[in-house]
């Protein structure tokens, strides 16, 4: 990804599906003029189960360890398909 030019959001998500086999997830450029150096993401996986948080988001930074050159701000939240149930009943 490095050196290919901008990140997307897109590419971003659909990595992060495929490697986390996540069942849902969410990426937002949060960057003021859309460059892509920020993002948002929310990642629900069954692979997060029994994990803590900083092991989630170990998963989730070496999923992208390549696009995190380029990354300047990420903020990320990991969910177990349980505690997306939740979330979206809130």
């Amino acid at each position: 990804m490095a050196g290919d030019g901008p990140l997307s959001a897109e590419a971003l998500r659909e990595k992060l599906k495929r490697e986390l086999q996540a069942e849902h997830v969410e990426v937002e450029d949060t960057t003021a003029n859309r460059c892509s150096t920020s993002f948002k993401v929310v990642v629900v996986s069954s692979l997060f189960e029994g994990k803590g948080l900083l092991q989630r988001h170990r998963l989730v930074n070496s999923c992208l360890s390549e696009e995190m050159k380029d990354i300047h701000a990420f903020e990320q939240k990991t969910l177990t398909p349980a505690q997306w149930e939740t979330e979206k009943q809130k």
